[in-house]
Formats: structure tokens, sequence, C-alpha cells
């Protein structure tokens, strides 16, 4: 006999961009929305019967819909509400999950001057949420940002690590540090101003990176983690995930050169994986 385990279903990818013209200066907003809902649906796996069954077609028009209508102007916001219809409106659904990545633009400076309704993308950085409601509970908001490349040119080694017969890494005390940081962080709250926190927390974790001395990518995720736990009252935790995008340096010595740190070779695979949740000391 097979029992149904765990099951969620939902629409993945549901692409749209906002305009808003209330000013002469337009502001552009692209979001992929993702949703899952869970409950009991049991039936439906087990004897195909599709009363209960909220098609997901009908989710992507919600999200267009609701959009028309919102007037949220950061993704947490957007994110509850959508959450809070779909437990309003259908009683099947015991859990929504609702993930949103936003593709930032900005305007484009001509002679010096911010052009009102033209937008350019400056990196790959996106703005990401995950909003988790249960019927009759409480409403979990997690921020973060993925895409975030950084570099660093000094303050940064690595020694003292353990060496075995495979080990041909040398040691330095002045290397780059490069990543491609995806971080997350739990808000203490969904009743917040958070298109206010989010860039505390951004601003935090990039000046951390800047000004720690590193030894390792590990003490700089650390450091990076605490900073915005210290200075982000509204946050319990941070995960970050932090790729160590490689540089290295080039023998220039066949050419009879010297290279004080300037040539290096960019790598991409393989490379170091590093990640870790930091909690606020309670």
């Amino acid at each position: 006999m097979a029992l149904l385990g765990e099951n969620r279903y939902g629409k993945s990818r549901v692409r749209l961009v906002k305009v808003n013209r209330e000013s002469r200066v337009h502001s552009v907003c692209e979001w992929s929305v993702n949703i899952l809902i869970q409950g009991d649906y049991e039936n439906c796996f087990g004897s195909g019967d599709n009363s209960e069954v909220l098609p997901t077609d009908t989710m992507k028009n919600t999200v267009y819909s609701l959009a028309r209508e919102s007037t949220a102007t950061c993704i947490e916001d957007f994110g509850k509400e959508l959450a809070a219809h779909f437990l309003s409106n259908y009683s099947q659904a015991r859990t929504v999950s609702i993930d949103i990545k936003e593709t930032s633009w900005d305007h484009l400076m001509l002679d010096g001057h911010l052009h009102p309704t033209t937008f350019h993308q400056q990196s790959g950085e996106r703005q990401t949420v995950i909003v988790t409601a249960t019927r009759g509970g409480t409403v979990s908001v997690v921020a973060g940002i993925s895409g975030l490349v950084i570099l660093k040119t000094s303050d940064s080694s690595f020694s003292g690590y353990i060496k075995d017969r495979f080990t041909t890494l040398r040691e330095t005390s002045d290397r780059l540090l490069g990543t491609d940081v995806t971080a997350s962080w739990t808000y203490d709250s969904d009743s917040l101003h958070f298109d206010r926190v989010r860039p505390q927390v951004r601003t935090a974790l990039l000046s951390a990176f800047a000004e720690h001395k590193s030894l390792s990518v590990q003490h700089t995720l650390f450091a990076m983690a605490a900073a915005a736990l210290d200075q982000v009252a509204n946050i319990l935790d941070v995960t970050l995930t932090m790729p160590n995008k490689h540089c290295l340096l080039v023998d220039l010595s066949p050419f009879g050169q010297d290279n004080p740190n300037q040539i290096f070779v960019p790598t991409d695979e393989p490379h170091g994986y590093i990640e870790a949740t930091v909690k606020r000391d309670l």
C-alpha cells in the first residue's frame, strides 16, 4: 500500500515588470515570483479528484492582478499580500510560501543628470525574499541578496592550514579575496519598514567585508554576519554562502619578469565553497 508523504504544489517563475508612473520620474520593478501551497490534497494525488485544486495558471493570473492593485513598494510586502490572499480565499491551503526575486533597474545618468524614464542594470545582484504564512499561525519573512560579486585586493591572507602529501597550495599573506555572496536573514517581525531595514543589512555586510583583515573566507564570513547582527536590531540570524572565486598569481619568471601581486588569472572551477548561519546570541 502506498502512502502519500509531504507534498506541495504551485507556480514557478511568474515574471512581471511594474512601472510606477505617478510622477514625471518613473520607477520600474522586475519580479520573479514562485508560489508553493501545502494542504490537504490527498484526494488529488490518490484518486485524481481536482475539486479542491487551484490551477497554477490561476495562481499566475493572481500575481498579475494583485500587482496591479498593490501599493507594496518592496518584495517583502508584496509577498505578504500574496500569501494572505491564498490563505484567505482557498480553505484547502494550509501553508503558503511566496518566493520573490527582484532584478534592480537604475535610472540612466546622462550628462550628470538622471533620465526620468530610461533605465539600465548595473550588476547581476538580486534582492530576494521568502514569505511563509500558515493558516492561524505566524508569518515568517526571510529576505536576502544573491549575485553580489565583490573583491578586495588587500588585507586577505591564508596560512596555518593542514598540509599533507596532496598539498600544493602555498601560504600567502597578501592575496585577492573575491566571492559571489548569497545572503539571507530572518526578520524579527512581519511588520517592519522592510525597504529601510534591507539596505542597512547590505551596508553592514559590505562594510565588514571591506574593512575586515581576513585570515580566511570563513573568518570574513563570520565578521560580515556578526556586523549585520550588531548593526541591525530587527534581524535574528544571517546565512551567508561565499564561494571563493580564486585569482591565481601568474608566474612571469619564464619571461624574465617579476610579478609583485599584479597579474592574476581568474578561475571559476573548481572553487572553495563556504556557507554558515550566524545567529544572535540571545
